[in-house]
């Protein structure tokens, strides 16, 4: 059966008793649900499988350090069930599982190792044992499902934000959905997310976004996975403790996905903070190749890309390269 555990630095500590899954099937009931261990809310109590329940019970600490109970409404900050893994096929597959037997919003898998990591358009995702954060973070949002793109906007700024304060390393996005160390001689990939939906009619019944990033790779190693691939320990010399980084980036997502509930979208922050805008880039899609500026990303997310004809382009997806 899979086990759960703890990330120990740059390792796994699994538990003593292995527990069959790290969830119930549905109609059995979640015992245990927390949220940001480092200095956030602990929310503990008991949710049926199935429709969320109206209300969770709150247990945090007031300023004088003492514990106090309340009701927070549905629509309150992001509480998280962790499920660790020593290894798996990928995080999105057993996310995608679980939501389909009922898990609530808030499930996140954390693995130590996939067999077959993917991101997007297929392709391989490969990091060795035990050195990069890899996992994947359940949403039940009442949405359509084009508002599916601000979810994974959600997760790279907050992922973007946890390096940066984590490891002090300045993270920048490439579009669609790149963590990167913008160099002089080009940008330099830090990880990558992928997003996959259940979708009931046009909206979300739920969305996982996946996200991988390299942390403790040595130098060494980064050329057998990607050409242009970097680390955290590459960047900066030092080894990150891939459980703070963890933590740091629920913190975030948890305040975004909050702030995104009451009708703050991320899309200035998101923008902002793409390397992509305002260079001379070569868009390689399905149907063609452009070259151009990238002047900006419209609201739902595409790529607008101006080409020395003066014809502006709006691209939906596609791999951005800088062009020389």
């Amino acid at each position: 059966g899979r086990k759960d555990g703890v990330l120990r630095g740059g390792g796994f500590a699994a538990p003593t008793n292995p527990t069959p899954h790290p969830f119930p099937m549905r109609g059995e009931l979640l015992r245990k649900s927390r949220l940001g261990q480092r200095g956030g809310e602990g929310v503990s109590g008991r949710a049926a499988f199935g429709r969320p329940p109206r209300h969770f019970p709150l247990r945090a600490r007031n300023a004088t350090g003492r514990s106090f109970c309340g009701i927070i409404p549905p629509m309150s900050r992001l509480s998280f069930s962790r499920v660790f893994l020593p290894s798996t096929t990928s995080t999105n597959d057993v996310a995608r599982d679980l939501a389909a037997r009922g898990a609530p919003e808030g499930t996140v898998v954390v693995a130590d190792y996939q067999t077959a990591g993917r991101g997007r358009m297929g392709r391989r995702w490969l990091a060795p044992p035990g050195t990069a954060l890899l996992c994947s973070i359940l949403f039940r949002p009442d949405a359509p499902a084009h508002r599916t793109t601000d979810l994974t906007t959600i997760v790279a700024l907050a992922a973007a934000d946890a390096i940066q304060q984590t490891a002090g390393l300045t993270v920048m996005l490439k579009w669609p959905n790149d963590l990167v160390v913008v160099r002089p001689d080009g940008w330099r990939k830090l990880g990558g997310l992928l997003t996959e939906t259940g979708l009931s009619a046009d909206r979300l019944e739920y969305a996982v976004v996946g996200i991988g990033i390299n942390v403790n790779i040595p130098t060494e190693a980064l050329p057998n996975l990607s050409p242009d691939a970097t680390s955290i320990l590459a960047e900066t010399g030092q080894g990150t403790d891939r459980n703070l980084l963890l933590e740091r980036m629920l913190e975030g997502v948890a305040t975004r996905y909050e702030r995104w509930q009451m009708g703050e979208r991320p899309h200035a922050e998101w923008a902002a903070r793409l390397a992509t805008l305002g260079q001379p880039v070569r868009v390689v899609t399905a149907e063609s190749e452009l070259q151009g500026i990238a002047e900006r990303v419209d609201e739902d997310g595409a790529l607008l890309l101006r080409t020395p004809d003066g014809v502006l382009h709006r691209v939906c997806a596609g791999d951005v390269l800088r062009a020389h």
